[in-house]
């Protein structure tokens, strides 16, 4: 069938066994051939084509309401739902979310970039249900990574006790973006692999039918004398699994005795990341969760790095791998994002020196801050994760004083995963706590100079910001040391100041020189706090100074700089460049800066004029 044609998921229930594996095939080729082309999160796709062809023949969206725990495997909803014809926009400026978005669809009932919180929202959805005594289902689709989140173990205990009936899809494929971690794994993996279990599964058909119709009182019985009581039995659920995640037949099965059940149910499904595309099915280290494009004949991707380039995440773990050499103390914690914060290499030469605590980043930094007693801590986290342990940085790190590096990988405007994921309120939430610095470096060089600061020189936790993108890379080992806060300054005796940082001043910077414009420039390496005696100099000049933000407008450097001017009872004419305050949608970063008048050309026009 063509599925631009695709209306409603209706259509699914008339057709056969046959006829949906036959759509399960061409909607992995659909995905495939789109996603070579736009770029997006292809291997949990593949991983549930046929789980969410089942959940739509199944259950009546959007009266029964499916929510996809992040989000980012609701590609295969968004084709069965009526949306396959606007693929060519997955992820572009204007064009189709990569996630589920209310905006775009009446299917759509929960938005979700961050994992953990589908079980939660349907906690809420059922609660409602019941004020107004309705008899739809609401049913989460949660991978088996994301139940590490304390988040879905506080919705798993409010469900366990209650007396709401939500349906609980445990998409279970083993990886979360890589492998996963922790106890939680070892037990479902322990499911996936007892053989007395499967045995004791099978050999129900040949018990009395008297005893069969039993079949949860006897399922659990079964799975005490496997000594495989699950953690979802203990909370009070059904639990039914598990089960072959690309058997239509047996998915289709289990889904319609889950909804004919009144009560908590977990259905526990084992999927195959990537199923279907060798490249993204071997893949073990998650290189392909989120691709670029890239050629589908052989899995090469067509975007790479300019030559002497190299990304912010690695240039950071360049450091980390330099100082893990001549600090014996140092000790990476990782909340999950191993391959993304570029530590795969880190990983397999100092396996000893790195922890991944799995996609829990408030305990993430509440475990650094305790460590941070003995032992020197780098926490990468990537900006929008960062504000889910802000509680955390104040209570428990900052509070008491503790000191620990924190890597903000990801910060500012992140492009196509959108509004989830922009990293443009870290410097906001941080700023105002005491005990904390934040920095940015603009290139290479300055990046291991303030990682220097941060580690030898700083007496208190240090927070740097950088970018996905990529920066020219140099001989960071030669570098001069920074042992205060301190700005940079590029002073043409122009009439005009432009204060910046990070990526912002690399490319007003090359601008500026380019046109050979006469402005000021100043390179605020130190967002808080600020270097005072630069700032004193500015204010002194007394001339027209526009601070360009890599966030919203609203309590970022600018506001540092204004409040500095009102303690301090000094005068300077300051205009700040920023986000505006709202929540910014995916696109590239050159379309989101032009459409907000933050590109070059705008905001020198905006000075110089």
């Amino acid at each position: 069938m063509n599925l631009n044609d695709i209306e409603s998921p209706k259509f699914l229930k008339d057709l056969s066994l046959k006829e949906l594996n036959e759509l399960s095939t061409d909607i992995r080729s659909f995905l495939i051939d789109n996603i070579a082309k736009t770029g997006g999160h292809l291997a949990s796709n593949l991983g549930v084509v046929e789980l969410t062809i089942g959940l739509h023949r199944v259950f009546d969206s959007p009266k029964d309401r499916i929510v996809f725990d992040v989000g980012h495997q609701s590609y295969v909803h968004k084709i069965l739902t009526g949306r396959a014809k606007y693929f060519s926009t997955l992820r572009q400026f204007e064009g189709l979310s990569g996630y589920q978005k209310r905006s775009e669809s009446i299917h759509d009932h929960w938005e979700a970039g961050h994992s953990s919180t589908a079980i939660a929202a349907i906690s809420g959805f059922e609660v409602a249900r019941k004020e107004k005594k309705e008899t739809y289902k609401n049913i989460a689709v949660v991978g088996d990574g994301s139940l590490n989140s304390g988040l879905s173990f506080e919705a798993l205990n409010f469900l366990g006790h209650s007396d709401l009936a939500p349906i609980i899809i445990l998409n279970d494929n083993n990886q979360s973006i890589s492998k996963n971690v922790g106890r939680l794994n070892k037990l479902l993996n322990k499911m996936r692999s007892s053989k007395f279990y499967e045995y004791a599964k099978k050999s129900q058909r040949k018990l009395p039918k008297f005893i069969y119709n039993l079949k949860v009182r006897l399922a659990n019985m079964i799975r005490g004398f496997a000594n495989n009581i699950t953690i979802f039995d203990e909370f009070g659920f059904s639990y039914y699994g598990p089960i072959d995640g690309h058997d239509l037949k047996a998915i289709i099965k289990f889904l319609k005795i889950a909804k004919n059940k009144n009560k908590p149910v977990v259905l526990h499904f084992v999927t195959t990341k990537g199923k279907g595309y060798l490249p993204s099915e071997n893949d073990m280290d998650g290189l392909w969760h989120g691709v670029g494009p890239f050629e589908k004949e052989n899995g090469h991707l067509i975007k790479k790095n300019k030559e002497n380039f190299m990304t912010w995440s690695n240039i950071i773990s360049d450091y980390i791998m330099h100082q893990a050499e001549i600090n014996d103390k140092l000790k990476v914690i990782v909340p999950a994002m191993i391959i993304g914060s570029g530590l795969a290499e880190f990983q397999k030469m100092h396996p000893d020196k790195i922890i991944d605590v799995g996609i829990c980043e408030s305990f993430s930094v509440c475990f650094s801050a305790a460590l941070s007693e003995d032992l020197d801590i780098f926490l990468p986290i990537y900006s929008s994760f960062l504000q889910r342990a802000y509680d955390q940085i104040v209570h428990d790190l900052t509070r008491q004083k503790l000191k620990i590096v924190i890597g903000i990988d990801r910060a500012g405007i992140v492009g196509g995963d959108g509004d989830t994921h922009q990293g443009i309120y870290d410097i906001a939430f941080l700023k105002h706590i005491p005990n904390i610095e934040i920095v940015q470096p603009a290139n290479a060089v300055e990046a291991w100079q303030l990682l220097d600061y941060a580690f030898n020189h700083a007496q208190k936790s240090v927070a740097i910001r950088y970018s996905r993108n990529s920066a020219q890379i140099y001989n960071q080992k030669n570098y001069e040391a920074i042992t205060e806060p301190t700005w940079k300054e590029f002073n043409q005796d122009a009439n005009v100041n432009l204060i910046a940082y990070g990526d912002n001043f690399t490319r007003m910077y090359n601008y500026i020189q380019k046109n050979n414009l006469d402005v000021n420039l100043y390179n605020a390496m130190f967002i808080k706090p600020l270097d005072t005696k630069m700032l004193d100099k500015i204010i002194k000049n007394n001339k027209s100074t526009y601070v360009l933000e890599d966030v919203t407008k609203i309590s970022g450097l600018g506001s540092s700089i204004l409040e500095y001017l009102s303690e301090q009872n000094k005068h300077l004419e300051i205009k700040i460049l920023g986000l505006p305050d709202e929540f910014i949608d995916h696109g590239s970063q050159e379309k989101l800066y032009k459409k907000y008048n933050l590109d070059e050309e705008s905001i020198i026009k905006t000075i110089l004029n």
